[in-house]
């Protein structure tokens, strides 16, 4: 009876450890609305702030824990919506490098997030999580990518998967 009660212990601690190493944590991927003029302290335009409010409502219910926006007030405002929705704070990043924000993401654990970039950008954190998107450049008045990065890790390795999303208001 002793060798069963140890051998149960020991296989419902093994099953544990295993269980606890698993997690999948959903990272969306967004460049900011579109800018209201060329300057780089712009704000949206009023297309800009459709699509946000687009954006905050198909994240609404992902369940989102953190927001990543850069210092730029066309990322914040992007994010405005969907953080003021979940009551969430906005957490600055600073676009480069951006192993700044890919490192931080790598640290997620049954989290999700939402991080909004720039052209130039949100391609490279797609690629820095470790995935090869099929669009190989963000023109300027490109606007409606999101790209979804869904990460799963089991006591046995990492999954990555991309999946490339419209945001059309």
């Amino acid at each position: 009876m002793q060798s069963l009660r140890c051998t149960l212990l020991f296989h419902f601690f093994v099953f544990s450890l295993l269980l606890s190493a698993c997690s999948t944590s959903n990272i969306y991927i967004s460049r900011h609305g579109e800018r209201a003029n060329e300057s780089d302290t712009t704000s949206l335009s009023a297309a800009g702030l459709t699509r946000a409010r687009a954006l905050s409502d198909r994240l609404a219910k992902e369940h989102i824990d953190s927001i990543f926006v850069t210092p730029y007030r066309r990322t914040e405002q992007t994010a405005a919506p969907l953080a003021a929705r979940l009551g969430l704070p906005l957490t600055k990043y600073s676009a480069s490098p951006i192993t700044a924000i890919t490192n931080r993401l790598r640290t997620f654990r049954g989290k999700n997030a939402l991080v909004v970039g720039h052209s130039n950008t949100i391609l490279e954190i797609a690629k820095g999580l470790g995935t090869t998107p099929s669009i190989q450049k963000i023109e300027h008045s490109d606007y409606q990518n999101l790209l979804f990065i869904q990460v799963r890790r089991t006591p046995f390795g990492q999954r990555v998967q991309l999946y490339e999303q419209k945001l059309n208001p």
